[in-house]
């Protein structure tokens, strides 16, 4: 396992700190990082919340989640030393109520010490919660702010929010978080390509028929309910986590891996993105949403029954998108995300040209593209599918079969999880992993397209079964250019 190396002593305020992101995955990455060393003991978590609790309540609070599958002596021990460094505040992250003079003697005063604001909030206050801050005098020279997805609900919002987070803190202490970014596979990504001459040939048009990329979760909308039948699959997935996945797959080569000359890469696929109109639309985008089913054995409510009125909200979106420049032309990228799917599961399917000649003969087997397979959760690996030939005698025949890297089982040890990689590296000032203000402005720019073309085009909303992969039309995508979706689990 690598040398996990510790970071500066910062303090950190966690607003929404009694919410379910705070809990589930902030809170739990600290102490993670605290248990491996990361985090040095002059650091300090400040948990900011409107409830009012006091610092024992929240710490038996966020112990719950924290020690829910180990809770053994040790772990116990750790927790205890750990949660000596966290405070409970009761704060109004708005900065119209009281908490922000406790919240400001809490900070260290050092205004060298790295100062970090992590937003678990609504995007419609970040303003708000950025004006207290700069109002309050908390933006020190080392202060830098955590913006969650998304960043507003479409272009216009987002520059609002943008512009007014920009007045308070400079674009080099913005960190706009996209866990997907903080994966392992993910990042390797830019290592595959970049880092083996073996792929950068063929990583064109002339070498690759088309890519997929599928982010898929069995789960269904529960206590994000109210939260995501305003947002939608398209707004709430596509617009962030499989537009990255897009511009990672489909970049140039940046200079470096600085920060700014791979977000310059990462925008110019974004701006290449062909638009989706009204009359594209039909042709080009899929929305679905779940019906009554079974997921892993077990009955599945409907999204109407689970949200509790009629919704015109799309649980699945299915999209075949072009970019356009010289080294994507004609090569589609097929995108879907649902809720309710046969399994939970990330991937990203980079399908090769077929062989020009079957020199063995259909006798012998059908041969099938090479395909390379980057999975990203649940079990993070990378497959390269290849023909060969099955041993034995008795003739030839043909055999499609992987050669697999899978993390769990070429290094050992556990890994930090994305939470826990992306605040550390907010801690050491690395943007490379965040996107740029233009970055999500121009993902709003082409989203904004596609719901724009909804309004004003045909739009059918396609029921499906909650545990199936998403309604049959999204089949059809690919099946009017003879291509199909590919199972890389069964393989």
């Amino acid at each position: 396992m690598a040398e996990l190396l510790p970071v500066e002593p910062f303090d950190i305020v966690v607003f929404g700190a009694t919410g379910d992101l705070a809990l589930r995955k902030l809170v739990p990455a600290l102490f993670h990082r605290w248990c491996d060393g990361q985090i040095p003991e002059e650091s300090r978590i400040i948990a900011a919340s409107r409830d009012a609790l006091d610092r024992a309540a929240y710490r038996e609070l966020a112990a719950t989640h924290v020690l829910a599958e180990d809770a053994s002596e040790n772990r116990r021990q750790r927790w205890a030393e750990f949660a000596e460094r966290l405070v409970y505040l009761s704060v109004d992250a708005t900065g119209d109520g009281e908490g922000w003079n406790e919240l400001s003697e809490a900070l260290d005063p050092d205004e060298n010490k790295i100062r970090l604001f992590y937003l678990a909030l609504p995007p419609s206050i970040y303003g708000q919660v950025c004006d207290a801050i700069g109002r309050h005098g908390l933006n020190s020279k080392n202060a830098r702010i955590i913006l969650e997805k998304p960043i507003g609900k479409d272009f216009h919002s987002a520059r609002l929010i943008n512009d007014r987070v920009g007045k308070v803190f400079p674009e080099n202490s913005i960190f706009r978080i996209d866990h997907y970014l903080g994966k392992e596979t993910v990042q390797n990504l830019l290592i595959l390509r970049f880092a083996n001459f073996l792929f950068e040939p063929m990583w064109n048009a002339a070498g690759i028929d088309h890519v997929q990329i599928t982010v898929a979760e069995s789960l269904g909308a529960g206590q994000r309910a109210s939260y995501y039948d305003r947002s939608g699959a398209l707004r709430d997935m596509v617009q962030n986590h499989l537009l990255q996945l897009v511009c990672l797959v489909a970049m140039e080569a940046p200079n470096s891996l600085d920060a700014d000359s791979v977000r310059t890469e990462k925008l110019k696929v974004l701006k290449a993105l062909r638009a989706v109109t009204s009359e594209t639309v039909s042709q080009d985008v899929v929305r679905g949403q779940y019906k009554a089913g079974a997921v892993g054995g077990e009955p599945a409510k409907g999204y109407v029954d689970e949200v509790g009125h009629e919704s015109g909200t799309e649980t699945f979106v299915a999209i075949r998108a072009h970019i356009d420049n010289w080294r994507w032309a004609g090569v589609p990228f097929y995108l879907r995300t649902g809720k309710r799917m046969s399994d939970r599961r990330s991937e990203i399917i980079v399908q090769f040209k077929q062989v020009p000649h079957d020199v063995v003969g259909s006798a012998s087997g059908v041969p099938q593209p090479n395909r390379l397979v980057i999975r990203l959760q649940p079990d993070e690996g990378v497959k390269l599918m290849l023909m060969t030939k099955d041993p034995g005698p008795g003739g030839l025949r043909l055999r499609y079969v992987p050669l697999n890297l899978s993390y769990a089982e070429h290094f050992e040890g556990g890994y930090p999880d994305a939470y826990e990689r992306l605040l550390m590296a907010v801690v050491r000032g690395n943007l490379s992993l965040f996107m740029r203000r233009d970055e999500v402005e121009a993902s709003w720019r082409w989203i904004d397209q596609i719901i724009q073309a909804w309004d004003h085009g045909p739009s059918k909303l396609y029921g499906y079964q909650a545990g199936t992969d998403g309604p049959t039309q999204s089949d059809f995508l690919l099946a009017r250019e003879d291509r199909e979706w590919f199972d890389a689990v069964t393989r």
